[in-house]
């Protein structure tokens, strides 16, 4: 099997997150499609290791705890709890592959694309457990 190489300054750090909606009809405007936005920080990232936050503000925000591999295709596997005041209790599960760079691109920037699921219930039963978006994440500065 081959491997992966991910330099470590490529993926620590910031990355801009968006999640959304799986809604097939193509008629839906892009902005009817937005679950969230936030700011995705990658702290430790090794074989078999994965931390970091996701924060959609100041009251909004998970500690992240999960996994990695190396083999291609380079996959990230982690669990948003939350921990601040508005989403304490909230669990979601994400899983992520580094999307590959393409040798003759131009302004390339280090992405990340996958599923989210929520795995408990919240919001007194309206936001359903199983509920599935996609999300992608762009590494910053």
């Amino acid at each position: 099997m081959q491997n992966c190489i991910l330099p470590p300054h490529s993926v620590l750090g910031s990355w801009t997150y968006r999640s959304f909606i799986n809604e097939p009809d193509v008629s839906k405007e892009f902005n009817a499609l937005e679950f969230g936005r936030g700011e995705l920080i990658i702290e430790e990232f090794a074989p078999e290791v994965f931390a970091g936050q996701l924060s959609f503000g100041d009251t909004y925000q998970f500690r992240l705890s999960g996994w990695t591999t190396f083999v291609l295709p380079c996959t990230v596997r982690f669990r948003g709890i939350g921990d601040t005041k508005d989403s304490y209790g909230q669990v979601y599960d994400y899983v992520g592959f580094f999307t590959p760079m393409w040798s003759n691109g131009i302004n390339q920037r280090p992405t990340l694309t996958g599923s989210v699921v929520r795995t408990v219930p919240h919001d007194n039963g309206r936001a359903k457990a199983g509920d599935v978006t996609s999300w992608i994440a762009v590494k910053r500065d």
